[in-house]
């Protein structure tokens, strides 16, 4: 059985990663891309499924850990009975081939350790033809070969190889485990201490590039900035939503979807908060990922893209794996890859608006992009959706979906009028104010005093909080602030925001979910543009409180058996909680000025 989702650590070499628990067992996989297929799939099921084990034997959970230096190195400690134990696990940044280095020690005392490898190809389910090199193994299925140097002699027993060893005080055994094509035998022979020393200098040179302006909640902010930079495939740019699929939104529940793909609407708000962290190359990089996903005509602009720009992602069930503490579903794939979103149009041209505000703009016929699609808003703006929630109900006139097709035509204008850019700004305009007057006349509750999810709805909805920071309308417009209170008072449970209530089976699905992370991260943000420090400060410390002990959050909290759920490490909580970590750093500044 796996752990719970916060005894889990994140590594990884900016192509794919793997997650290793505090048994020190690294149960998720998947090489040589983050959206390959896993050759560890224990996380979704068991250790038959593949995982590679390597701790003290019989010693639990690691009692303390952390991350080296600002970089994804990853060191768990145990004491046992005879002594004290370490582990450090990494992945160099990929110049060839992916590969995992271990490191087992002996810090006090006399250690027995255990080793246990299971090669399990396509999430689980292809068992690999398994050769001995040396005291290591080759397994090898179809295009995957996986290649372990042990120093020890690995045995093997019913398709498991392991091994025991005892180390003395100061003494280590070092391990390397490298995916490579079946039909190349790459033969190299990295030591661990020059790939250790080559994988600490990368990240050193990379979080050197750090402008600290937020506040107390540094600490947590650049682990938010690292963890993103982990999930950044390097060669395209791109920033994978997690590296994982199917953990679920709640526990045994259907709500277990495949993250492992880059969203379009995670693009804004991510290069807006790299580049004011001082991160430029990364959010040029994003962009210039964003604009070739998007290339082609407007309207088969697709919500989410694979880590190169791929289009079909077509959803599958592993019907074999039992998924997350029973959770089922399995699914690898994401079928709202083909719905419409109407918001994703607003989200590319506030990410492109973002990043020539920064001055960053690619050169080529990037423009041209950009206006076809907001002609194509121009025309289809009245369009019902499935919205920013991928909702898998029937298509609705949702209020966040036409407030961001507001912010496509308005990023439009101001491209035209501010940056010289060729367009009909006065044609857009008219557009952009008949779309304001639509939402303020059908999408506001005069009642309520809020806006709603939907027209004709008197649901509310927590993306209803991004519409001052888009610059819909502004922070003390009352109807904002009503909103902002109606979210407080129903939307708020157990102290964290939840997405919207699903009473009418609006969602199309069956069961709950936890508190969706970067929605309490939003209100954050909102209360402190309000002036609220004391309540935002409050809300903040609670969100941070729910990280794990090396500063990683999971997609959603459920505030009922206090634990994560949903894919981890989410990088769209990790963007939030930058982002409201600046507005609160900057209202408290404010505040005492």
């Amino acid at each position: 059985m796996s752990q719970r989702l916060e005894d889990y650590g994140l590594i990884g070499d900016t192509h794919t990663a793997a997650l290793v628990g505090r048994d020190g067992s690294l149960d998720w996989f998947c090489v040589p891309r983050f959206d390959s297929s896993a050759c560890f799939a224990a996380l979704l099921g068991s250790p038959d499924h593949g995982r590679w084990l390597l701790a003290p034997r019989r010693a639990g959970l690691a009692i303390r850990r952390h991350y080296r230096e600002g970089s994804p190195v990853l060191v768990q400690e145990w004491d046992t009975p005879t002594g004290r134990a370490r582990v450090t696990d990494f992945m160099p940044p990929r110049e060839t081939r992916p590969q995992v280095f271990r490191r087992a020690e002996c810090l006090q005392g006399s250690v027995e350790f255990e080793t246990e490898l299971v090669v399990r190809y396509e999430y689980g389910s292809q068992v690999p033809w398994v050769t001995q090199t040396g005291t290591g193994v080759r397994a090898t299925a179809g295009p995957d070969s996986l290649v372990l140097e042990s120093p020890v002699a690995l045995e093997a027993d019913e398709l498991r190889h392991r091994a025991t060893f005892v180390l003395s005080e100061g003494e280590s055994h070092d391990f390397r485990l490298q995916w490579e094509p079946s039909w190349e035998d790459d033969g190299a022979d990295t030591g661990f201490e020059e790939a250790l020393g080559a994988t600490l200098s990368y990240w050193d040179n990379w979080t050197g590039r750090f402008v600290e302006r937020h506040g107390e909640w540094e600490e947590l902010v650049r682990c938010s900035l690292v963890t993103l930079k982990t999930l950044t495939f390097a060669p395209t740019g791109g920033i994978v939503a997690a590296p994982t699929t199917s953990l679920p939104e709640e526990i045994g529940g259907e709500r277990n979807w495949d993250y492992r793909y880059c969203w379009v609407r995670d693009a804004a708000l991510t290069i807006d908060g790299l580049v004011l962290a001082g991160l430029r190359e990364e959010a040029e990089a994003w962009l210039w990922w964003l604009v070739r996903a998007a290339a082609g005509k407007p309207e088969q602009l697709q919500i989410m893209y694979g880590v190169a720009g791929e289009r079909r992602l077509p959803e599958l069930e592993l019907d074999w794996l039992p998924g997350y503490e029973g959770s089922k579903p399995v699914r690898v794939g994401n079928a709202a890859s083909l719905q419409f979103q109407l918001d994703v149009y607003g989200e590319l041209l506030d990410a492109a608006g973002m990043a020539r505000s920064h001055g960053i703009e690619p050169g080529g016929a990037v423009w041209d992009v950009q206006r076809a699609v907001v002609e194509f808003v121009e025309g289809h703006w009245d369009q019902p959706d499935q919205g920013i929630w991928e909702l898998r109900g029937p298509p609705r006139d949702l209020v966040y979906s036409r407030v961001m097709a507001w912010v496509a035509l308005d990023r439009g204008v101001r491209a035209v009028e501010d940056y010289g850019r060729d367009g009909p700004a006065e044609r857009w305009k008219k557009v952009r104010d008949e779309i304001k007057e639509q939402v303020l006349a059908k999408g506001y509750d005069e009642g309520a005093g809020t806006f709603t999810q939907a027209y004709g709805s008197s649901e509310l909805d927590a993306s209803l909080l991004m519409i001052p920071l888009v610059g819909f309308l502004p922070i003390d417009d009352p109807r904002v602030v009503g909103t902002i209170e109606a979210v407080q008072r129903e939307l708020v449970v157990d102290g964290f925001v939840q997405r919207y209530h699903n009473e009418s089976g609006v969602d199309g699905l069956a069961g709950g979910e936890g508190a969706f992370l970067p929605c309490s991260l939003w209100l954050v943000s909102c209360l402190a543009l309000l002036g609220r420090v004391a309540e935002a400060r409050e809300l903040m410390a609670r969100v941070a409180g729910v990280a794990n002990d090396l500063g990683l959050f999971s997609e959603e909290y459920d505030t009922v058996r206090k634990r994560m759920v949903g894919n981890f490490p989410q990088a769209f909580t990790h963007v939030a909680f930058v982002n409201a970590a600046r507005y609160l750093t900057a209202a408290t500044a404010n505040q005492g000025s």
